[in-house]
């Protein structure tokens, strides 16, 4: 049952954190001049081209929901299994929004404005696509539950 509309909002989850954790999700700009502080999740990239790993937990996060997407996938007999596997995704994704926001807003130099990039979108679009993914799971389980009573 691979070809499943909830198989399909798995993969386009599973591709879509696999390009935000490529993706710069925000940048530091100085009030005054001088050169950003681009931030991917797993480093920031300082002005002067070192790098800077302290915002790893973004990416531990995000590299978390992949396998699990995957095992989600392949897991179509097993729907109670796939149910909270997607749940589990949702948790994780929601981890990410709040460590984002921590990061950039809340533990910020002085004298830095930050600015969001497009990819710090993607893992609220994964929240969607695995909440549309579990609902179709749900009605699966209740049309083959309805299945069985009928025999």
């Amino acid at each position: 049952m691979i070809q499943r509309i909830q198989t399909v909002y798995l993969a386009l989850a599973f591709i879509i954190t696999a390009v935000c954790l490529s993706l710069p999700v925000g940048a530091f700009s100085p009030e005054g001049m001088g050169a950003d502080t681009v931030m991917f999740n797993l480093w920031k990239v300082l002005p002067e081209g070192t790098l800077s790993f302290t915002v790893w937990p973004l990416f531990a996060l995000l590299l978390l929901t992949c396998p699990i997407a995957l095992v989600a996938i392949f897991m179509f007999k097993n729907r109670k299994l796939q149910s909270k596997l997607c749940v589990c995704n949702i948790l994780l994704n929601l981890c990410w929004v709040a460590v984002y926001v921590l990061y950039g807003y809340v533990w910020t130099d002085d004298g830095m404005t930050f600015r969001p990039a497009f990819a710090a979108c993607m893992p609220i679009v994964c929240i969607i696509l695995y909440l549309l993914a579990r609902r179709g799971i749900i009605k699966d389980e209740q049309l083959v539950r309805a299945a069985d009573r009928i025999r």
